[in-house]
C-alpha cells in the first residue's frame, strides 16, 4: 500500500473531495482580470480537450449535465406522447428532462452486479411509441451498450448516454460518451473532474451538433456582431471562468482516474474478507472510473443505521442513488408499486457509498475499514 497515499490528517472524513491547486485559482484570477467572463476561449478549449479525449467530433459546454440532457432531448425532437426508456435506478435528472418534453418516461430495472441497465426488462418495455433510451453508465461504470445499440438500432430510436459520471471510463475499449447519438456529462463537484457545476455533449451527427449549438445559447445566430434569433432556445452556457477551471482540470484527469482505481483496488482488497457485503465488479467489457466506490450490503443489514454510525466515527456515508419508482412523484403519477422493479428496489435500500477520492491518505482509508467492520458487526443480525 506504501506509494499510494498522500500523508495528511484530518478528523472529519469526506464523501469526497474536488481536487484543486495553484492552477485554478491562477486561471480565474487571469478570467477575472481579463473582463470577459461569458462564453468564450476557455470554453472553447474545455470543449476541444473533451472532444479529443472522448473521441468525438463535437462537444459543447452546457450549464450543468442536467440541461445537458434535456438539450439532448430536444434536438430529439422528443414530445407528448414519445416514451423515452431509463433505468429506475439513478439520479431522478435522468427522467426529470423526459417529463419536461412532456413524454413518458419508462423506468426498467437494473442489474444488481454493475447497477447498471437491464437489457431484459430494457427490451420487452420497448414499444412503438419509444423514441430513445438513455443509459446510464452509473458511479463511473459503462452500461452493457453492444444490446442497448443493437436494440435502438433495431427498434429505430435514439441512445442518449448519461456519462455524468464515466469521463474515461471505457466499454470494450471505447471511451463512454462515443458510443451513442449523444452523450452528456457533469462536472458537478463529486465528479472526477469539477468546474463547480457545468456539464457537456458530444456528439459525431454534424446536423445535432448544430441544433445543440444554436438552442444552447438562445437560439440565435451572430453575423457581424449582431444575433439572428432563429429558434426559441434555451440559456444553457458554461461560464468563462468555468471554462478556465475545466480546462486545469483535464490536465490533471488521468493522474486522478489513475489515484481513483488504485484506492479502489486497495478497498476492495481491504473489503474481501467482509462477508455481509457485496464490492463493486468490473466487467470484462469494461474500464471503471469509481467515481463512487458502492457496495451492496447484505439484507439483514440496515443501511440507514450504518451511514449514521459510520457518521458517529466521522465518516461520511450515503445511499448510492434513488430507485425512482418508490420516490413520490413517480409512484404517484406513474402508479408504480415498490415491488414492480424489485433489483433497483433492492439496490435503492442496501447500496452505500463510501468515501474515495483523489487525496485520500492511509490513515483515512484504514480509518473506513475499522469503522465498517465495527458498524457492520454490530448491526449484523444473521
Amino acid at each position: 500500500m506504501n506509494g499510494i497515499f498522500i500523508s495528511k490528517g484530518e478528523s472529519l472524513i469526506r464523501l469526497s473531495k474536488p481536487y484543486t491547486d495553484r492552477a485554478e485559482q491562477e486561471a480565474i484570477a487571469d478570467v477575472l482580470a481579463s473582463g470577459y467572463l461569458s462564453q468564450g476561449k476557455n470554453v472553447s478549449k474545455f470543449e476541444s480537450m473533451l472532444a479529443e479525449y472522448v473521441g468525438t467530433k463535437y462537444a459543447f459546454a452546457t450549464s450543468s449535465c442536467t440541461t445537458a440532457l434535456h438539450l439532448s432531448l430536444v434536438v430529439l425532437g422528443i414530445g407528448p406522447g414519445d416514451e423515452v426508456i431509463v433505468p429506475d435506478f439513478t439520479f431522478p435528472a435522468t427522467a426529470n428532462v423526459v417529463i419536461q418534453q412532456q413524454a413518458v418516461p419508462i423506468l426498467v430495472d437494473i442489474d444488481l452486479d454493475t447497477f447498471t441497465i437491464n437489457i431484459e426488462d430494457f427490451s420487452a418495455k420497448i414499444t412503438p411509441k419509444t423514441k430513445a433510451v438513455i443509459p446510464v453508465h452509473l458511479f463511473g461504470l459503462s452500461a452493457d451498450m453492444s444490446p442497448v445499440l443493437r436494440l435502438a438500432k433495431k427498434h429505430g430510436f435514439a441512445v442518449v448516454e448519461d456519462a455524468a459520471c464515466a469521463l474515461g471510463a471505457h466499454y470494450k475499449g471505447k471511451k463512454c460518451g462515443a458510443l451513442g447519438d449523444m452523450a452528456c456529462f457533469s462536472f458537478h463537484p463529486r465528479k472526477s473532474i469539477t468546474t463547480g457545476e457545468g456539464g457537456m455533449i458530444t456528439t459525431d451527427d454534424d446536423q445535432l451538433a448544430g441544433e445543440i449549438e444554436l438552442l444552447r445559447a438562445h437560439g440565435a445566430s451572430r453575423t457581424d456582431g449582431r444575433f439572428t434569433f432563429q429558434k426559441a432556445g434555451f440559456n444553457y452556457r458554461l461560464s468563462e471562468i468555468q471554462g478556465a477551471i475545466g480546462i486545469r482540470q483535464m490536465d490533471k484527469l488521468d493522474w486522478i482516474l489513475e489515484r481513483r482505481r488504485k484506492l479502489a483496488d486497495y478497498l476492495s482488497k481491504q473489503l474481501g474478507p467482509f462477508k455481509n457485503l457485496t464490492r463493486p465488479i468490473e466487467p470484462r467489457y469494461a474500464r471503471h472510473t469509481f467515481q463512487s466506490y458502492v457496495v451492496l450490503l447484505d439484507q439483514n443489514l440496515n443501511r440507514d443505521k450504518i451511514i449514521k454510525d459510520m457518521a458517529q466515527q466521522g465518516i461520511e456515508t450515503t445511499i448510492g442513488t434513488y430507485a425512482l419508482h418508490s420516490q413520490p412523484f413517480f409512484s404517484q403519477k406513474y402508479h408504480y408499486q415498490e415491488s414492480d422493479i424489485p433489483y433497483s428496489q433492492r439496490a435503492y435500500e442496501g447500496s452505500l457509498t463510501l468515501p474515495l477520492y483523489p487525496t485520500m491518505s492511509e490513515n483515512e482509508m484504514a480509518k473506513i475499514i475499522d469503522a465498517l467492520y465495527e458498524v457492520i458487526n454490530a448491526n449484523y443480525k444473521g
